[in-house]
C-alpha cells in the first residue's frame, strides 16, 4: 500500500493540539507500517521536524513562498503530487484536504467547529478582517473536503457524535480514535527539580494549575469562594502559550493568581507534577490533551463536564459545569482540603492514562487505511449538507 500523509504542520513551526497529534501519530504509524511505502507531504516554510526516517518513508516538499502558497498547496499542488506518486490512500490529519481522483482520502476532523455555521465559528473571536477571512476559508475547505472524504477520523466519541449531528453525516463513516500522552510526560518527583522550578517562577505556595486560555473567568470567580485557610495557603497559576483573557491578569493583580506565558515544556511537566490540582473549566473540547498531561503527571483533575472531557477523564477527576463558579469551588475544596480525595484521584489517573497510547492510535489509524483501500468509494455527506458547497 502506498500511503500519503499531509504533514505540513511539521514544517510550519506550529504548536497546539493538532501539531501534537501529527507530531506523535506519524512516527507511531511509521513504526507499524514497515511493509508499506509512506510519502510525507511537507513544504519549505520551515525545517521539517522529523529526522532519520526509514527507507520506506519519503518526504516530498511542496513550495512555500507566502500565504498564497498554502492555498495553492491545499487546492492544487498536494493533489498533483499525490497523483504523480500513485498514492492509494491520502490522510489529511489537520481537518481538511483534497485527494486526486482515484485516491482514497481520510480526514481527521478534530471537532465540529469548522463545520458549524460561519456566524457561530467567528463568535467570541477577534473580529478583524484577517481572522474572519481565515475562518471562512477553513470553514469552506473543511465542508468541501468532507463532502469528498471516504472516511473521517476524529479524536473522541463526543466529537464523532457532534460531527454527525452538525454535518448530518452517517455516523458509521466516522471513527473515533483517541489521542495519547506524549512520550516526554512523566511525573517528576525530584525535590531539587521542584525547588529550581519554584524559584524560577516565584512559586512559594502550593498551587492549582490551570490553562489560562480555557475559561479562566470561572476560576477567578470560584477562588474567593474557597475557605480562607485554603486561600491563605494556595495560589492559582495560569499558564498559556499566548496572552490570556484579561480576567487572568486581573486575578494576578488581585494577588491570588500568577500568569506564566509559554513556559518551556520541561518546566510545564514539572508544574503539572507539583500541582495540588489541575483545573480545566473548558467550554468545549473535542478531546482535551491537557487532561492527559495532568493525569500522567499526577495532578488531580477538576474539570468541566462538557464536550469530550467526561469521556477522557472517566473516574479520574471531579467535574462541574463550566460556568458554575460555586460548583468549581466545591470540587476544588474537596481536592485541596481532603488529602484522601486527592490521593484517590491521582491513583485513578495513573490507571486511566494506561488506556491511551500512540501505538494504539497508530494501529487503529493504519487499520482505517486498510479498510478504506479495500472498500468501494462512498460519500459520507448528506444532500442537505452539500447545498451551496462547491468543490475546489
Amino acid at each position: 500500500m502506498r500511503i500519503g500523509i499531509d504533514v505540513r504542520y511539521l514544517s510550519h513551526s506550529l504548536t497546539g493540539g493538532v501539531h501534537t497529534y501529527i507530531r506523535h501519530l506519524v512516527p507511531a504509524l511509521i513504526a507499524q507500517a514497515s511493509e508499506h511505502t509512506i510519502i510525507l507531504y511537507a513544504d519549505t516554510k520551515h525545517t521539517f521536524e522529523l529526522q532519520a526516517l526509514p527507507d520506506n518513508v519519503h518526504i516530498r516538499l511542496l513550495p512555500y513562498k507566502g500565504l498564497t502558497s498554502s492555498i495553492h498547496n491545499d487546492l492544487l499542488n498536494l493533489r498533483r503530487a499525490a497523483a504523480e506518486d500513485q498514492i492509494d490512500v491520502l490522510h489529511f490529519p489537520a481537518n481538511y484536504g483534497f485527494a486526486p481522483r482515484g485516491t482514497k482520502s481520510i480526514i481527521t476532523l478534530h471537532d465540529a467547529i469548522n463545520i458549524l455555521p460561519i456566524t457561530e465559528i467567528i463568535r467570541g473571536h477577534q473580529k478583524n478582517a484577517r481572522t474572519v477571512a481565515t475562518m471562512a476559508y477553513l470553514h469552506l475547505c473543511t465542508r468541501a473536503a468532507l463532502r469528498r472524504a471516504d472516511l473521517v477520523l476524529t479524536v473522541s466519541e463526543h466529537a464523532r457524535r457532534e460531527i454527525a449531528r452538525v454535518g448530518r453525516y452517517d455516523p458509521s463513516r466516522i471513527v473515533a480514535v483517541h489521542h495519547a500522552p506524549t512520550p516526554d510526560l512523566q511525573r517528576v518527583s525530584d525535590p531539587a527539580v521542584h525547588s529550581e522550578v519554584r524559584a524560577r517562577y516565584g512559586l512559594e505556595s502550593p498551587f492549582v494549575l490551570a490553562d489560562g486560555l480555557k475559561n479562566p473567568g470561572v476560576l477567578a470567580r470560584a477562588w474567593p469562594l474557597l475557605p480562607p485557610p485554603i486561600r491563605a495557603t494556595h495560589q492559582l497559576v495560569f499558564f498559556a502559550r499566548r496572552e490570556p483573557p484579561a480576567v487572568a491578569r486581573q486575578a494576578e493583580a488581585a494577588g491570588f493568581a500568577r500568569v506564566l506565558i509559554n513556559p518551556p515544556r520541561a518546566d510545564l511537566v514539572v508544574l503539572y507534577s507539583m500541582a495540588s490540582a489541575f483545573a480545566f473549566p473548558s467550554w468545549i473540547e473535542g478531546f482535551g490533551i491537557p487532561l492527559l498531561e495532568a493525569m500522567t503527571c499526577g495532578a488531580p483533575v477538576v474539570a468541566s463536564d462538557r464536550g469530550a472531557i467526561p469521556e477522557v477523564v472517566g473516574d479520574a477527576g471531579l467535574l462541574a459545569d463550566a460556568e458554575d463558579a460555586q460548583a468549581f469551588a466545591a470540587q476544588l475544596r474537596r481536592v485541596l482540603g481532603e488529602p484522601a480525595v486527592a490521593d484517590t484521584l491521582r491513583a485513578h489517573a495513573f490507571m486511566r492514562v494506561k488506556a491511551f497510547s500512540w501505538s494504539a492510535t497508530a494501529r487503529r489509524t493504519l487499520q482505517a487505511y486498510h479498510e478504506v483501500v479495500a472498500t468501494p468509494s462512498t460519500a459520507i455527506s448528506r444532500p442537505a449538507f452539500e447545498r451551496g458547497v462547491q468543490e475546489p
